[in-house]
């Protein structure tokens, strides 16, 4: 179940969505192991860059960053250059110097919200971290310790009213269960109806024609 080899492979053949890049998105509830599992993912890539949408947001701006990606990260890549992100110090409470971003073939972009309205245009494919709000948050909380509580009730609530303005999960490609045998990749909202896909007993996701994905 762990091995990402084949679903990176496919993630490599797919058509560029971002200028050359092949741009994919890990969204999920906090806490639900997008990090984790992007990492991995990356490592099967070969070492593929990984943005991850904390170093985009701040504590003001928790969900209204789609204006920094673009101007950052989407239109340098759209036209085959470097992104340059300026990571938020969640410490300091400010940006950071420059940090380059290649137009890798393929790139991950992980976090809450990768998967926004305004994001999907640019994505290759969307992948979906498949753990409950509650189960996730209970994860995250444990996680971050007692000094992160209040942060976390204020974060519970504005991941509650994006997710209900801008859902992500009824348009990712695929759904990723985690499990103790590894990762399950499973046919998401968005391609469960579609005629080229078939779920095998063991629960992959498993095209007819083409590796899986």
């Amino acid at each position: 179940m762990d091995d990402l080899d084949r679903p990176a492979a496919a993630l490599r053949a797919l058509p560029p969505s971002c200028g050359p890049v092949r741009l994919v998105a890990v969204d999920g509830h906090a806490g639900s192991g997008k990090s984790t599992f992007a990492g991995r993912l990356a490592a099967a890539l070969g070492g593929a860059p990984v943005l991850h949408l904390d170093d985009i947001a701040t504590h003001e701006e928790l969900f209204a960053w789609t204006e920094r990606l673009r101007v950052q990260v989407l239109e340098p890549l759209t036209r085959g250059e470097a992104a340059r992100i300026h990571p938020y110090d969640w410490n300091l409470r400010r940006f950071g110097p420059p940090r380059p971003l290649p137009p890798a073939p393929v790139v991950l972009i992980e976090g809450v919200g990768a998967g926004r309205r305004a994001l999907r245009p640019h994505l290759a494919r969307l992948l979906w971290m498949e753990r409950t709000a509650e189960e996730a948050w209970d994860r995250g909380r444990h996680r971050d310790g007692p000094a992160q509580y209040a942060f976390w009730a204020g974060w519970t609530a504005a991941e509650t009213r994006h997710f209900a303005a801008d859902p992500s999960r009824p348009f990712a490609d695929v759904l990723v269960r985690e499990s103790a045998e590894g990762y399950e990749w499973l046919p998401g909202p968005a391609v469960t109806a579609g005629p080229d896909q078939i779920v095998t007993e063991s629960g992959r996701l498993s095209p007819p024609s083409g590796p899986p994905y």
